[in-house]
C-alpha cells in the first residue's frame, strides 16, 4: 500500500485504513473545487468518503480561473437571475468563511455611452444568441441596483455608484477618453485558489477519520461494483462503493465512458489569462478591477493579484483540457484589450511574467457565442443496473464562487440515497485557514502579537504567514523539522525551508510542481529562480530520498511546463 514515503504520513494512513476495509459509501473522481467542496460536505455528515484526483489536487481548471469570487453581473443577461443570487450569497459567505485569501474587490465598469445596449439586452434575456453590445449607463445602472439587490443576504460590501466622466478621469487619468461615467461595484477575490482546494479537503478528512483522500491516483478498472484504483509510486487498491459522483469536470465523459456510462455532457470553452508586470497601472488601479468590453462586445478584466496585473479573459470553445495551453493570438487579444482600455499607458509582450489557460467544463450546448452558455450547474444521474450496482452522479457546470452551494445540494441528494439526513450545514463553516481568522486590525495585531511570543518568530515574519496560509500560519510557525525559519530561498527570501519543509511533511506533495504552482504562488508571481528550484528540489530530495536523477527529472519537469504551458523561462 502506499507508503508515507509516496504521500504525506496523514493521507497515506488514512488511504491504507479505507483500503483495507474496501468498504466506503461514496468515492468521488476528480479532487477540483466541485469535488473537494463536495468531500469536505459529505464528511461532515458523517459518510465516509473516498476523493481520488489523477494528477494533483486543484490542478486542473479549478487551478485556471479569473481568480474572482463573484455574483455574477453579465448573468443578469441571460435572465439567469436563479443564478446571481446564489452566487452573491455564495460569495459573501466566502468572504465571511475564507476571510485569509478572499477579499473584497471594489470594481469598475467604463461606460461608453448613456443609452446603448437596451435593446440588444432585451432580445438576449428573451433568447437572442447575440450578447448586447456597448452596454450604456442606463443599462448599467439597472443592472447594478438588481445585483445590489441580490447580494443583500449577509451582505457585507457597500452598494454601487457611478460618477460622470470628468470624475472618472480625474480618478484614472490614464483611461480611455471615450468613456462618458464610470460605475462602481464590490466583488471579491482569492488570493490562492489552489491552496483553498487543499484545505476542502483536508477539513474534509477532518470532519471524519473513516475518509481518505489520494491524489496522483488512476482509475483503472470498474466492474461488479468494484472501481480499482493505481497509485504512482505504490501498489494498486479496490473499493467497493454505494455511490459514485463523476467530479472530473471537463474529463467528465472520458470517466463516464470508464465507468461504462457513455456520456455528452460537457462543451467546453478555453479561457486563458496573462500577468503583467506593470507598476504604472497597478497604481492606477490602486486595489481595483476595471471589468469593461473589449472591442468585439466581450467583457474583460484587470486587477492587482499580487502585485502583477491580471489580465482575462478568452471564450473560445475548446474540449481538450490536456493540452490546452494560452495561444499568441490571446495573448495578443488580452494585450490589445487592456491597450485599448489603457491609451496612456504602454502594453507589450515583455511584461508578461506569467499566462495560463484551462478548460470551462460548461454543459454541452449549441449557443452560437460561447458567453452564452449558461454557468449554472445540474447533477443528472445515472441508475445502477445489473452490470453495475452503484448509481453515477455527475457534477455538470458550474463556477467556483457557487461551489459550496453546489454540494451542499447534491450532499442533500446523497445522504437521503443512503437513508440518512444532514447533520450540519456548511453555510456558517470556515474552512481552512479561514477559521479564528482575525479579521480587524486591532485582531490581528494581537494575534500577531500572542504568536510572535510563542514562537520566537518576528512580528513582520508571522503576518507574511498569517496573509498567506490564515490561522494555519500557527502551525508553519511551530515548525522546525529539517531547517529553522531562518534558512531562506536563495532568492525569494520571504518564504523559508521550514515552510517548505511543513508543506512537505504534511500536504500530500509528490512533485516538485505540487510546492512551486499549488502550494505556494512562487511561479505564478514570477518570483521563482531556478536556483531557489534547485533549493526547493535538493529539500524535497532529503525528505523523499530522491536520487540525483530523480532531481533533474523533477527539475525538468516544472522547467518544460513553465515555459511550453505558462510563457514562463525560470532563470
Amino acid at each position: 500500500m502506499t507508503s508515507p514515503e509516496t504521500l504525506s504520513a496523514g493521507f497515506a494512513e488514512r488511504l491504507s485504513t479505507l483500503a483495507a476495509d474496501g468498504q466506503v459509501d461514496v468515492v468521488i473522481l476528480g479532487a477540483g473545487i466541485n469535488g473537494a467542496g463536495l468531500f469536505r460536505d459529505l464528511s461532515a455528515q458523517g459518510v465516509r468518503c473516498l476523493i481520488v484526483e489523477k494528477a494533483d489536487f486543484g490542478s486542473g481548471t479549478s487551478a485556471a480561473p479569473s481568480r474572482l469570487i463573484h455574483g455574477g453581473l453579465k448573468y443578469l443577461e441571460t435572465g439567469e437571475f436563479g443564478l446571481v443570487a446564489q452566487s452573491t450569497l455564495e460569495r459573501n459567505l466566502l468572504l465571511k468563511n475564507a476571510p485569509h485569501c478572499v477579499t473584497a474587490l471594489p470594481t469598475i465598469i467604463p461606460i461608453f455611452s448613456w443609452t446603448k445596449g437596451i435593446w440588444a439586452a432585451l432580445r438576449t434575456l428573451f433568447g437572442s444568441t447575440s450578447a448586447p453590445r456597448s452596454r450604456g449607463a442606463i443599462l448599467i445602472k439597472i443592472g447594478l441596483f438588481i445585483y445590489d439587490y441580490y447580494g443583500s443576504r449577509d451582505r457585507v460590501m457597500p452598494r454601487h455608484k457611478l460618477v460622470g466622466r470628468k470624475a472618472a478621469l480625474r480618478d484614472i487619468p490614464a483611461m480611455t477618453k471615450s468613456i462618458v461615467a464610470t460605475g462602481t461595484y464590490y466583488d471579491a477575490k482569492i488570493s490562492h485558489p489552489e491552496r483553498l482546494v487543499l484545505e476542502l479537503v483536508t477539513d474534509g478528512l477532518d470532519a471524519n477519520p473513516r475518509s481518505a483522500a489520494a491524489n496522483y491516483t488512476t482509475l483503472i478498472s470498474a466492474g461488479d461494483g468494484v472501481l480499482t484504483f493505481q497509485t504512482e509510486s505504490g501498489p494498486a487498491f479496490s473499493v467497493r462503493p454505494k455511490l459514485v459522483v463523476n467530479a472530473a469536470g471537463p474529463w467528465i465523459d472520458h470517466v463516464n465512458a470508464a465507468l461504462g456510462v457513455p456520456s455528452k455532457m460537457i462543451g467546453g470553452t478555453k479561457g486563458s489569462h496573462i500577468l503583467l508586470k506593470h507598476d504604472e497601472l497597478l497604481k492606477a488601479l490602486a486595489g481595483r478591477m476595471i471589468y469593461f468590453e473589449a472591442d468585439d462586445g466581450r467583457i474583460c478584466l484587470v486587477y492587482d493579484y499580487l502585485g502583477l496585473a491580471l489580465v482575462g479573459s478568452t471564450d473560445i470553445p475548446a474540449d481538450n483540457p490536456d493540452s490546452v495551453v494560452c495561444d499568441p493570438k490571446e495573448i495578443d487579444y488580452m494585450i490589445n484589450s487592456v491597450r485599448g482600455l489603457m491609451p496612456g499607458m504602454t502594453f507589450d509582450h515583455s511584461q508578461i511574467v506569467y499566462a495560463y489557460s484551462g478548460i470551462r467544463p460548461l454543459p454541452a450546448s449549441n449557443a452560437s457565442i460561447p458567453g452564452l452558455i449558461s454557468r449554472d450547474h445540474s447533477a443528472p444521474v445515472a441508475e445502477p443496473d445489473q452490470a453495475r450496482p452503484f448509481p453515477i452522479i455527475s457534477l455538470i457546470g458550474g463556477k467556483w464562487t457557487t461551489f459550496r452551494g453546489f454540494a451542499e445540494e447534491v450532499t442533500d441528494t446523497i445522504v437521503k440515497r443512503l437513508g440518512a439526513s444532514r447533520k450540519t450545514t456548511t453555510r456558517a463553516m470556515p474552512i481552512g485557514g479561514g477559521k479564528d481568522f482575525p479579521t480587524t486590525a486591532s485582531a490581528r495585531a494581537d494575534w500577531l502579537k500572542r504568536e510572535s511570543v510563542e514562537t520566537g518568530l518576528e512580528i513582520a515574519r508571522l503576518d507574511q504567514l498569517l496573509t498567506r496560509y490564515g490561522t494555519k500560519a500557527r502551525e508553519i510557525a511551530r515548525h522546525r523539522g529539517l531547517w529553522t525559519d531562518s534558512d531562506r530561498l536563495p532568492h525569494s527570501t520571504d518564504h523559508s525551508l521550514a515552510e517548505i519543509d511543513f508543506i512537505l511533511q504534511n500536504e500530500a506533495v509528490e512533485h516538485l510542481s505540487d510546492i512551486v504552482m499549488r502550494r505556494t504562488t512562487l511561479a505564478i508571481t514570477g518570483s521563482l529562480t531556478l536556483f531557489d528550484l534547485q533549493r526547493i528540489a535538493a529539500a524535497m530530495a532529503e525528505v523523499r530520498g530522491w536520487d540525483e536523477t530523480r532531481v533533474s527529472v523533477e527539475i525538468e519537469a516544472v522547467t518544460t511546463q513553465l515555459a511550453t504551458r505558462n510563457h514562463m523561462r525560470v532563470k
